[in-house]
C-alpha cells in the first residue's frame, strides 16, 4: 500500500501524524510525507520518504481575503467571535487554500500513485487530489477538524470542485466521506460537527528515546507539581514573517491583517507571573524558545526551553496549557487535570469543551491573579481529577495505533 501524507502548520501537526505513519512503515507500507521545509525535521529520522515541496497554506493570507467580513464580526463574545473566525478561515481554505495545495501537490501525487491519502486537517486541497485520483482520504488528528463545520464550508468547497472540474456533492460530510482518524475516546470527543470514527489510543512516546532531564527527578514531591507550556503553534505563526503585521505571501495586494495574533512573549510573561503566585506548588514552565526574563522568578518556578511533555504529564497534578489539541490528547492519556488558557484558533473551543467534559477549567480572565486562582481551584477539585481518570480509562480501552494499519488496508482494498 502506498500512502501519501500532507502536513502543514506547526511541528505539532506532524507529531500528531507520526505514530500512525510509523505503524504503516513498520508494516511494510510505503509512506511519502509532503510538507514544508520548516517541518522536515519532524519526520527526517523515521523510515519515511520525505518531500518538502508542500505549498505554504499560511492561514493569515486566507483571513486577509475576508478582512471586511472579519471586521464586521461582533467582538463582545470571545467564544462566538472565534467560532465565526474559524468559519471564515475554512471558507478561505476551501477556496484559495485548496487550489494552492492542489496545484502544488497533485503532480507529485500523480507520479506516486497512492492508494490512500492521510491529510493535515487544514489541507482541503488533499481532498481534491484524492477525488481526482479516485482514492480514499482521511484527516489525521488535528484541532482544525474539531472546529470544521462541514455544512458551512460545503458551498465554498463545491465552488472549488466545480472550478477544477470535479463533481459537486450535496452531503456536507463529503469532505470526510471515509471518516477521520482521532486519538480521543468518542465519549470525550472535541469535534463539534463530525461523527467519531477510526479512534485509537494516544501514543505516549511520540519522540524517540525521550527522557526527562535529571533535574526534574530532583524536584520536591511534597507539594503539587504544576506544568505550564505555551505550545508551538503561536510561535510558528509569528515566525512566518519578521513582522507579524506584514502581509503574508498570497494575501491580496494592499491587504492589512484583520486582527493581531496574540504576542507569545507577552503571553509567556503573564503565565510566568501567574505561576509565581503558586508558592505552595512546584512549577515547571517550558518556553518553546520564546525569550523570557527569569530574573525575579521565585525558586519554585523552574524554566526550561523544552522537555518531553507526554512523559512529564504522567506525574503532573495540573497542566496549565494553551489548549492545543496535541496537549489535550496527551493530558487525556495521562489523566492530568487542565487549566486551559487559550490563545487562538481551536484553543478557545478546546477550553470550553474541557470544562464541559469536567476534565479542567477554561481561563477567561487573563490577569495573573485570575490565572493562579483557576489553577488553585482545579487542584482543589477532586471531581476534576476523578473525571480525568475516567478519560484515561476510556483512552486505554481503545486499540493501539497499530490496529489502524489493518483498518486502512481494508479501506483501500
Amino acid at each position: 500500500m502506498r500512502v501519501l501524507c500532507t502536513t502543514t502548520g506547526s511541528p505539532s501537526h506532524g507529531r500528531a501524524q507520526l505514530p500512525l505513519l510509523r505503524a504503516l512503515a513498520a508494516a511494510g507500507h510505503e509512506v511519502l510525507v509532503v510538507t514544508n521545509p520548516s517541518l522536515a525535521s519532524v519526520f527526517q529520522d523515521d523510515d519515511l520518504r520525505l518531500d518538502t515541496t508542500m505549498p505554504d497554506l499560511d492561514p493569515r493570507a486566507r483571513m486577509m481575503e475576508r478582512a471586511d467580513e472579519l471586521a464586521a464580526l461582533p467582538k463582545d463574545d470571545t467564544a462566538v467571535l472565534h467560532g465565526a473566525i474559524a468559519k471564515l478561515l475554512f471558507r478561505g481554505m476551501a477556496e484559495t487554500g485548496a487550489k494552492i495545495s492542489l496545484e502544488g501537490v497533485f503532480p507529485l501525487a500523480k507520479e506516486f500513485q497512492p492508494d490512500l491519502i492521510l491529510r493535515d486537517g487544514f489541507d482541503l486541497g488533499a481532498v481534491l487530489i484524492a477525488e481526482r485520483l479516485g482514492i480514499p482520504h482521511l484527516p489525521t488528528p488535528s484541532g482544525a477538524m474539531n472546529i470544521l463545520d462541514p455544512a458551512d464550508v460545503l458551498p465554498y468547497f463545491n465552488a472549488t470542485r466545480e472550478e477544477v472540474g470535479l463533481p459537486t456533492y450535496d452531503d456536507p460530510l463529503s469532505v470526510v466521506p471515509h471518516g477521520r482518524v482521532d486519538c480521543v475516546p468518542p465519549e470525550f470527543t472535541f469535534a463539534r460537527n463530525l461523527p467519531p470514527t477510526w479512534s485509537y489510543r494516544q501514543t505516549v512516546d511520540v519522540e524517540r528515546a525521550s527522557v526527562l532531564p535529571r533535574w526534574v527527578a530532583e524536584l520536591p514531591t511534597d507539594r503539587p507539581l504544576v506544568y505550564a507550556a505555551i505550545g508551538t503553534a503561536l510561535p510558528k505563526m509569528l515566525e512566518l514573517s519578521n513582522d507579524a503585521n506584514d502581509a503574508p505571501e498570497g494575501a491580496p495586494e494592499g491587504a492589512a491583517p484583520p486582527f493581531e495574533f496574540p504576542d507569545p512573549t507577552a503571553a509567556l510573561r503573564t503565565i510566568a507571573d501567574a505561576l509565581s503566585r503558586l508558592e505552595d506548588c512546584t512549577v515547571v514552565l517550558t518556553t518553546s524558545g520564546i525569550p523570557l526574563d527569569t530574573d525575579g522568578l521565585p525558586s519554585h518556578v523552574h524554566v526550561t526551553e523544552r522537555l518531553p511533555q507526554p512523559i512529564l504529564l504522567e506525574s503532573v497534578d495540573l497542566f496549565l496549557t494553551h489548549g492545543g489539541f496535541n496537549s489535550i490528547r496527551e493530558s487525556l492519556r495521562t489523566a492530568t487535570p487542565l487549566a486551559v488558557l487559550p490563545q487562538f484558533g481551536d484553543q478557545h473551543a478546546n477550553a470550553l469543551r474541557a470544562q464541559e467534559l469536567g476534565i479542567g477549567r477554561a481561563v477567561t480572565d487573563t490577569a495573573p491573579d485570575a490565572i493562579a486562582a483557576v489553577c488553585r481551584d482545579v487542584l482543589a477539585d477532586d471531581s476534576i481529577a476523578a473525571r480525568a481518570r475516567t478519560a484515561r480509562l476510556a483512552m486505554l480501552a481503545m486499540p493501539g495505533i497499530e490496529a489502524a494499519v489493518g483498518d486502512l488496508e481494508k479501506l483501500t482494498a
